[in-house]
């Protein structure tokens, strides 16, 4: 999956915004190229877990479809810790087809995404 810088941009800004909660959204684009950041309200308001609302995430969905746009990954931001699934990351990344990126600000910006089945990383990538 590739990033445009200008998403990853505004990911960066919204997490430093959020800290030292974790920030969260979807990562949409095509052809596994992701072109826009639909940030989301962590619900949670934590600095060590997230949730999305059911109905930011309709409306995201909504937004795609509507733009012809796919939901590549999910975010979020770990504030204080490394760019890798935590253990409930990986217990709640249920979707086979998605990415899971994580944007660490923790010992400097790092952003990674991972492809997680059936509660395993079968794939990572470096993306800063």
């Amino acid at each position: 999956m590739q990033i445009d810088k200008k998403v990853i941009d505004e990911i960066i800004e919204q997490a430093q915004k959020d800290a030292p909660n974790e920030s969260c959204g979807y990562l949409l684009g095509n052809n596994d190229v992701v072109t826009e950041n639909y940030w989301m309200e962590n619900t949670d308001h934590s600095s060590e877990h997230f949730s999305f609302s059911p109905k930011d995430q309709f409306a995201a969905l909504r937004y795609a479809r509507e733009h012809g746009l796919q939901i590549l990954a999910n975010w979020h931001s770990h504030p204080a810790s490394p760019s890798r699934p935590s253990a409930e990351d990986l217990r709640l990344a249920n979707d086979p087809t998605i990415r899971y990126a994580i944007l660490s600000l923790h010992e400097g910006i790092h952003l990674n995404s991972f492809k997680i089945i059936n509660g395993e990383v079968a794939d990572k990538q470096s993306h800063l």
